[in-house]
């Protein structure tokens, strides 16, 4: 699944156009290198999303392709 479709899917960016702008402004790493909206993720890829100063770090858990919003936070693991 792509790097801003599951930002969008798993409510961490309500928006997939916020989550490609996050990541083509360098906000968005995985696994420790900067990443673009299209790269493709799998189950344990390591994301690091900058906020302003705030910093948010979780882990892939699950990809399905779609998800009720009271499942989305099954879809990671919030590492810092």
């Amino acid at each position: 699944m792509r790097l801003d479709k599951y930002l969008k899917n798993s409510r961490i960016i309500k928006r997939r156009t916020v989550a490609k702008d996050a990541c083509e402004q360098g906000r968005v790493e995985v696994n420790g290198k900067v990443a673009k909206p299209g790269l493709e993720l799998k189950i344990g890829d390591v994301i690091r999303i900058t906020f302003g100063s705030n910093v948010l770090t979780v882990r892939v858990l699950a990809m399905p392709e779609s998800v009720r919003k009271d499942d989305a936070d099954s879809m990671y693991e919030v590492l810092s």
